[in-house]
């Protein structure tokens, strides 16, 4: 029995393995390359914000620097008129005056999702057609609208998003989240869509029409759903329009100062996944391939052929790490950290099976298995 299971393992390992192969080619269709010269339309970007996040006036101002030819109009929102965010934003908006800015606050809620019931609280501000989410902790690079803007300039494409890396703003635990995003979560996600298993829409970043927010219901519709992301995406695509990925990344900051906020976060994701896609869920095992040839190693007493599949796991996930640095630009962290970073999350997904609750801003939520939030205090966060 042992020996079966061991055998099963580096199966699996080795498939992990392959994936991670796959993703070094598959990562060089989102270098960035460039862009014809074309005219591009006024945009409308969306940034909820919350708190006094680490590294936020460099994350606001890579959105006011924007190398874009015409008209950009910037709405920050947030719900308490004494968020420190407020003043931030504020600070940042006076060094670019060319800039149209506004600061909403409102404190209405129209469900459990905070940064849903801002933005259903900033759109009535927007002006342009072309309207782009971005999340506090995200950073742009100079071009970014205007690599989005060009993607959204096929009528058939509904939404536009962005693969981002990790960037650990508050020392060792939160590089170790940005280590996930960059080097786990990215390659999944790029080998998914070659695939066709995948259709992303990333909240980091996401362009859409004005119209096309209308005709799914606006920003009210998600107020009740965790993974808003994924329900815009799929509403996007039954309109008959399409989600894409251009060739681009995204910077994503990471807070995690301990590894009870890592956890607690990384719980949250790994469980809503399982809630809306429970057969991909359990598909993404072969994502840990270095926890499985460690065991089957183990189980199977330490057989020359666990030594090759072992190393060959390492080598690919080392050159999994090395293909994405070179195409974002960045690292997330150094590379004698990945296997650490591995058994961590590899924990993370076995133990998504035994819990049922999630903490999110100091609240509890049960999450269904469609996606929805139940406060478990019978109040909003």
């Amino acid at each position: 029995m042992a020996n079966g299971i061991a055998a099963l393992l580096m199966c699996l390992a080795s498939i992990g393995a392959l994936f991670g192969l796959a993703a070094v080619v598959l990562a060089g269709r989102y270098r960035a390359v460039p862009l014809a010269d074309a005219k591009l339309p006024p945009i409308t970007v969306l940034k909820p914000l919350h708190g006094a996040e680490p590294a936020l006036e460099a994350n606001l101002d890579s959105v006011f620097a924007q190398d874009y030819p015409a008209p950009i109009q910037i709405i920050a929102g947030v719900s308490d008129p004494d968020d420190p965010a407020r003043a931030c934003f504020a600070a940042v908006a006076a060094r670019h005056p060319n800039i149209v800015s506004h600061m909403i606050v409102d404190a209405q809620q129209h469900g459990l999702n905070n940064k849903l019931s801002n933005l259903t609280n900033m759109a009535p501000a927007i002006e342009h057609g072309l309207v782009v989410i971005a999340d506090s902790d995200v950073a742009w690079m100079p071009d970014t609208l205007r690599r989005l803007a060009s993607a959204m300039g096929d009528p058939t494409v509904g939404l536009a998003t962005c693969l981002h890396v990790g960037r650990g703003d508050v020392g060792f635990w939160s590089r170790m989240a940005a280590m996930d995003i960059s080097y786990r979560y990215m390659p999944m996600v790029i080998v998914g869509t070659a695939m066709g298993l995948a259709r992303p829409a990333l909240g980091p970043t996401m362009a859409m029409s004005r119209d096309a927010l209308e005709s799914i219901g606006g920003f009210a519709r998600f107020a009740t759903v965790l993974a808003d992301d994924y329900e815009i995406g799929r509403a996007i695509r039954e309109q008959g329009l399409q989600t894409i990925l251009p060739p681009l990344f995204v910077t994503h900051g990471c807070a995690e100062s301990s590894l009870g906020a890592l956890l607690a976060h990384e719980l949250r994701w790994s469980l809503t996944i399982a809630r809306i896609d429970f057969a991909g869920f359990i598909g993404s095992i072969t994502l840990h391939a270095l926890p499985l040839a460690l065991l089957g190693m183990v189980l199977a007493n330490f057989p020359i052929e666990s030594w090759i599949v072992l190393v060959t796991v390492l080598a690919a996930r080392w050159a999994t790490k090395a293909r994405i640095d070179a195409v974002a630009g960045r690292s997330s962290g150094p590379a004698w950290l990945l296997p650490i970073r591995d058994l961590l999350s590899f924990g993370v997904f076995c133990a998504t099976f035994v819990i049922k609750k999630v903490d999110w801003r100091g609240a509890q939520f049960r999450v269904t298995r469609d996606g929805k939030l139940h406060s478990l205090q019978g109040s909003a966060p």
